[in-house]
Parts: structure tokens; C-alpha cells; sequence
């Protein structure tokens, strides 16, 4: 089980905050040793991560994954604009400055935002997708420079391709292999400018991405139920990159939104710290969301979103934060009861480690769920062919349908899962974890738990590519075993581990691409007593399989 910091839920003491100026000196200064795996570029689920302080997110990095991006485009004659997006951490703009160097000598024509220094992950995918509409040639695509909701001293870079969406796993690994060539060549054949030159390039454009998203929302969120409502609900942006969308979004359409923190500062000094005593912006933890969950009597509902605005965090008057889990289910039953025109055949889509509540309310509603991998790239074509309606993961991301049946956008949206809990409360008269609280009388009350176990390298290599075949548990928590999983129910990819499901519960196992850990996700339908049993069987189970695996 993980241990909780006895500071978990305080609010950060000086003793807490980064160092910006030696975190952004270190990113210049600092130059990573190839031939130290942690300092490669490697990219996860979502990009490229680290921290400059460990040499895993320095200027060398970020130069040659750019020049790496600029060769693939080329690869790929993707010769449209590139729209490109920061968030708030420290690193971003050293990051960004980065890149406008490579991105102007390459001669890639780049879309900058206009009316504020940040743009949200979703208004990025946005503007690709519309700008892409109804194009066959010269197509755009985009980078975001962010590492989600991870501490002040990360940063973070990915490629979104000309579907908007997370870049998929051929893409990722083409551009990592490239990047890491001009890492060991020590930068040769990297093309730069200076960033004056590159500023001032006829290459270099202004994009208002505010303006864009906000206009359309109305096609996405039914802004009029919740303007005539008349509920208040409060946004705390902690800090993200979205601090200067919410205003504009209350003026358009004439909503009771209160922004209750409208500071953007590096060190995220005003965050209150997350389990294990760290500042991490993760609108889904109890122990960071503190402050807006104090305020939850003030409003009819409130929300939170995560530094690039891809997550979101709902508080209810009834219940406080909302497990991500529980808002997923939540929306999968409000949007297929409010969204007339996308039709009978829409389906669900969901990772396989989120919670089986929502194939319970997928199934009481008639509809097909599409079960995938870790990872939001799974869902993109679905999103496009407007086959999948709505589409989460439990680590609170989520994207959905326009209200016409049609793709919004490709990555995960945390201002239209924000909206949609007004939208919820204003339309059924209740907040959503009333809403939750009805489906569990029909489909159960689950227990979900993440937790950590440890693993070597080579411990996590197996575990990765571990067969149905070895697991020999015949039983899971005094419940026969009744499906392995080692590939998604849904798009038959490979999960990078392993589930065990029986009648009343579920593990899965996937190790960790940072620590020396795997993760053990978990869920009883029993109570959290049958929880437990199931963590603690889920660690045996998977130790004799990798024991038998290593023989």
C-alpha cells in the first residue's frame, strides 16, 4: 500500500518550492550523457518527460526532438502549419524558445498563441482538427510543451500528428530513435537560429487559440441549460494553462462561473501537497485538490483542471471530489440520454484499467464498449469516425462528441468535462455525485484502489510481455478466475501487462516506465474488505508468474 506523508493535504512551505532560476540554469547548462539510459530521450505514453535537475529535460533534449519532428514532417510531406502550445511549468518557455529555433531554420511555419503566453492540450487539437477540416494537402498538426500535472520541476514536449490526437507508438519511436542519433552526434545535423531570428521569421505566426475554442464550445456543452439554470459553480485552474480561458468562457455565455485562483506561478506555491508530500497539480487527488474542496459548500458544483488543461476534477456539494472513476460513469450516462443526433450505434470507450462501473451502465444502456490500452492515442480514430461518443481513462481524462456527432477533439479535454458537470447539474437538477450515487443502487457500489509493488528492470521487461498462460492462480479472492487479459477486449493491442478478472473483482498489473515498480490497479464489487484481498492476492499472483517466467 502506498504510505501517505503526514503533510498530505497542507498547504506547501517554502521548504517545498523549486528552485526556478537553478532549474532553468540547469536546463541550459546541463547536457545529457546518451549513454545514461534515464538521460535519453524516451518517450511514454504521452511524450517526452523529466526534469533538468536530472538531466532528463534539457536544451539538448528538446532541440533534437524537434529537429526529429521537422524530419519526420518532411518524411511524411506534412508540410501545413505546426500549432504550438505551452503550459505553466518553469521549463515550458526555455523549451519553447528551444524549438522556435529548430522550427524557423527547418522553415516550419508555426502557429503561436495570440491572446494569452498559454494554451491548453485540447485548444491545440482543436485548432488542428479545424484547421485540417475538409483538407486532403497541407495538413497541420502540433506540439504541446507540458508535462500534465506533474511536479513544478518537470517539463515535458510531445507531438501530436495531423489528427490532433497523442502521437501513436510507430510515430513516438521513430522520432526518439532520431532524436537520440543527434544526442550521441552531439547535436550534429541539428538546424537552429537564434530566437530573435527565429521570432521574427516569416515563418512565425500569431494564432488566437482562444478565441477559436471558446467560440465553438456552444457546439460541444448546451451553454444555454446551464445560463438559464442560473447555478454557480467555481473553477480552480491550479494554476494552468486554461487561467485566462475561463473569464472569457462566463462573458460569452453569460454564466455564474467564479475563477476562485487566478495565480500562474512556477513554483505552484499555493498548491496544497499531494500524497506523498509533493507539489503536483492532479485534479483527481483529494490530498492536491484541499482548497477547492474546501469551497464546495459555496457552489452548486466546482471543478478543477490539471496544468495543460487535459484533466479535470470534479467537487460536489454532496460528496466532495469525485473519484475520477465515478465522473466517467457519470457523464457515460447523462451524455448517451442527452445526445439525441449521435445516433444508436455510438459506443463507449475506456482503458482497461478504469472501472468495470462503467461497462455496467455501457451494458444498461444497449451500447458497445471499446476497451483499449493505457493511453489516449487508443481512442483517436474512434473519436474521428465519430464511432466512439464518449471516450476516459481513470486518471481523469476524458474527450467526447460535438452535439451533432462529430470529433471535437483527439486528446483529452478538461475544460468540456469541467462544463459538462454544469451542464449535468443544471440539467437533472442534482450534481453529479447524486447522479453517481442512483447508478450505484442499480449496478453496485465498486472499491478502486491504485497501488505500487516493486520490481527490477528486468522484473518489468517480463512483466511487460507476460502470456495469459502464466498465471496459474485458479482463483482471485475466493472467486473463480474467469478471463486473463494480455491484449485489449477492444482493438486487440498488447496491454503491457497483465488483467485477472473475476465475478466481483479485477487486478491489473503494468510496470512502471520511471520507477523500479509495477502498478497494481484493482476493483471489488464487495466491499472494501474483498479489496484488500484482491491487492494482496494480485501481488502473489503476479510474483509467481514472473518467478516461473525467469526460471
Amino acid at each position: 500500500m502506498n504510505t501517505i506523508n503526514p503533510r498530505a493535504g497542507q498547504l506547501a512551505a517554502a521548504s517545498d518550492l523549486v528552485d526556478i532560476p537553478k532549474l532553468i540554469t540547469a536546463y541550459f547548462s546541463e547536457q545529457p550523457d546518451p549513454g545514461v539510459p534515464e538521460q535519453r530521450v524516451a518517450f511514454g505514453t504521452s511524450g517526452h518527460r523529466g526534469s533538468s535537475f536530472d538531466r532528463s529535460f534539457n536544451e539538448w533534449h528538446i532541440v533534437a526532438i524537434t529537429q526529429a519532428i521537422c524530419l519526420y514532417r518532411r518524411q511524411q510531406k506534412v508540410d501545413g502549419p505546426l500549432f504550438l502550445g505551452i503550459d505553466t511549468h518553469a521549463l515550458s518557455r526555455p523549451a519553447l524558445a528551444s524549438a522556435m529555433e529548430v522550427l524557423a531554420a527547418n522553415n516550419v511555419d508555426v502557429m503561436l498563441a495570440e491572446r494569452t503566453d498559454y494554451t491548453p492540450t485540447p485548444a491545440v487539437s482543436h485548432a488542428i482538427l479545424t484547421y485540417n477540416r475538409g483538407r486532403k494537402a497541407g495538413l497541420a498538426d502540433g506540439i504541446v510543451v507540458t508535462p500534465s500535472h506533474n511536479p513544478p520541476e518537470s517539463g515535458g514536449f510531445k507531438y501530436n500528428p495531423t489528427h490532433g490526437g497523442p502521437a501513436g507508438g510507430e510515430i513516438t519511436s521513430w522520432v526518439q530513435a532520431k532524436a537520440n542519433e543527434f544526442l550521441a552526434a552531439k547535436l550534429e545535423g541539428v538546424k537552429r537560429v537564434s530566437l530573435a531570428k527565429a521570432l521574427a521569421a516569416s515563418t512565425t505566426h500569431k494564432h488566437d487559440y482562444l478565441t477559436a475554442y471558446v467560440e465553438d464550445l456552444g457546439n460541444i456543452i448546451d451553454m444555454e441549460a446551464i445560463r438559464a439554470s442560473g447555478i454557480r459553480f467555481g473553477i480552480n485552474p491550479l494554476g494552468g494553462a486554461g487561467v485566462h480561458y475561463w473569464e472569457p468562457i462566463a462573458e460569452r455565455y453569460g454564466l455564474q462561473l467564479e475563477l476562485v485562483n487566478d495565480l500562474v506561478d512556477p513554483t505552484f506555491r499555493f498548491m496544497t501537497l499531494d500524497w506523498d508530500g509533493r507539489i503536483r497539480m492532479d485534479p483527481s487527488s483529494k490530498y492536491a485538490m484541499q482548497s477547492l474542496i474546501a469551497l464546495k459548500d459555496k457552489f452548486d458544483v466546482a471543478m478543477a483542471c490539471d496544468t495543460d488543461h487535459d484533466r479535470h476534477g470534479i467537487v460536489t456539494r454532496s460528496g466532495g471530489l469525485m473519484p475520477a472513476n465515478h465522473y466517467l460513469a457519470t457523464c457515460i450516462y447523462y451524455l448517451f440520454g442527452h445526445r439525441a443526433q449521435w445516433g444508436s450505434q455510438v459506443a463507449v470507450g475506456k482503458t482497461v484499467v478504469s472501472s468495470s462501473m462503467i461497462d455496467r451502465v455501457t451494458a444498461g444502456l444497449g451500447r458497445e464498449l471499446f476497451e483499449v490500452p493505457v493511453g489516449f492515442k487508443y481512442f483517436v480514430d474512434g473519436l474521428i469516425d465519430g464511432k466512439l461518443g464518449f471516450v476516459g481513462e481513470e486518471s481523469a481524462g476524458s474527450a467526447f462528441l460535438r452535439r451533432d456527432g462529430t470529433v471535437w477533439t483527439t486528446d483529452k479535454d478538461g475544460l468540456i468535462a469541467a462544463l459538462l458537470a454544469a451542464e449535468i447539474t443544471a440539467t437533472m437538477k442534482k450534481d453529479p455525485g447524486e447522479v453517481y450515487r442512483e447508478l450505484t443502487q442499480k449496478y453496485g457500489d465498486p472499491q478502486y484502489d491504485r497501488t505500487d509493488a516493486h520490481a527490477t528492470t528486468e522484473q518489468k521487461t517480463v512483466l511487460a510481455k507476460l502470456s495469459k498462460e502464466s498465471i496459474q492462480s485458479p482463483s482471485l479472492a475466493g472467486e473463480k478466475i474467469q478471463s486473463i487479459l494480455t491484449h485489449a477486449p477492444g482493438d486487440g493491442q498488447a496491454i503491457g501487462g497483465v488483467k485477472v478478472i473475476a465475478e466481483s473483482g479485477w487486478f491489473a498489473a503494468r510496470p512502471s516506465g520511471t520507477e523500479e515498480i509495477y502498478k497494481i490497479y484493482a476493483e471489488s464489487f464487495r466491499g472494501q474488505e474483498h479489496l484488500k484481498q484482491i491487492e494482496a492476492e494480485a501481488e502473489t499472483i503476479v510474483g509467481q508468474a514472473l518467478t516461473a517466467a525467469m526460471v
